[in-house]
């Protein structure tokens, strides 16, 4: 569906910014289960590469990838509302849903709180690379945060978004008028609107935990074809 509009006292360039959530229905399906969202430090083919039995340090014969994470589901909506000759910067952070920490009991397969929560991961953001842009171009046609990329490293310095493994996530996504005003600055809490989807809440883990996750995870994600023969972690 589409989500609500925000308090009054928005400026009326995003007042009436509507977001509507794509693949919602994969959303729910994973949100079911219980969704889970890989965050690690070292990359699959770096890790298949020792296991062939080179040692650390070895120079391994084919690139290896960034050790952040891109989501699936990935996060994509559509707008509508929006001025269409207005500038707008569209962008995504991530707030914890609670102060816990969890583990997962295989025996009943379910969450449980295993205690407080660590120190909060640095706080960042991540701005859609097409921003800014005109409404015009935004409500065109379906935004996808693809280039989005998760990681656990705390001393990341590439932007990516740090997530503190075994936590619980909601995904935000903002829209932000650029107002071309010389003292915008004073209107900044007038000049966005911001939209939060339940069921693409997300569990942060290094390896999944749910079988059932990691079942679905590679029946639906079309970069996965290549895991159907046994690799787990799509």
């Amino acid at each position: 569906g589409w989500a609500g509009e925000g308090p009054d006292g928005k400026n009326g360039r995003v007042c009436h910014a509507a977001a509507r959530l794509e693949m919602s229905s994969l959303w729910e399906e994973f949100n079911r289960l219980g969704t889970e969202m890989i965050v690690t430090k070292a990359g699959r083919w770096v890790t298949r590469w020792h296991r062939g039995g080179c040692r650390p340090g070895d120079t391994p014969p084919f690139p290896t990838p960034s050790p952040r994470r891109r989501m699936f589901p990935t996060f994509q909506v559509k707008l509508s509302g929006l001025d269409p000759l207005a500038d707008y910067v569209l962008l995504m952070d991530f707030v914890p849903l609670d102060d816990k920490r969890y583990r997962y009991a295989f025996h009943s397969s379910s969450w449980l709180a295993a205690g407080r929560a660590d120190p909060a991961a640095p706080g960042r953001v991540h701005f859609h690379p097409d921003s800014p842009a005109k409404g015009a171009q935004w409500m065109r046609q379906i935004v996808s945060f693809d280039k989005l990329k998760l990681t656990n490293n705390l001393l990341d310095d590439n932007g990516h978004i740090i997530l503190n493994s075994m936590h619980r996530y909601q995904p935000r996504f903002h829209v932000v008028f650029v107002d071309p005003r010389r003292d915008s600055e004073r209107f900044a809490h007038q000049n966005f609107k911001s939209f939060s989807f339940p069921e693409t809440q997300f569990m942060a883990v290094t390896a999944y935990q749910n079988h059932r996750i990691t079942q679905l995870k590679i029946a639906s994600n079309p970069f996965a074809k290549g895991f159907r023969d046994g690799d787990p972690e799509p």
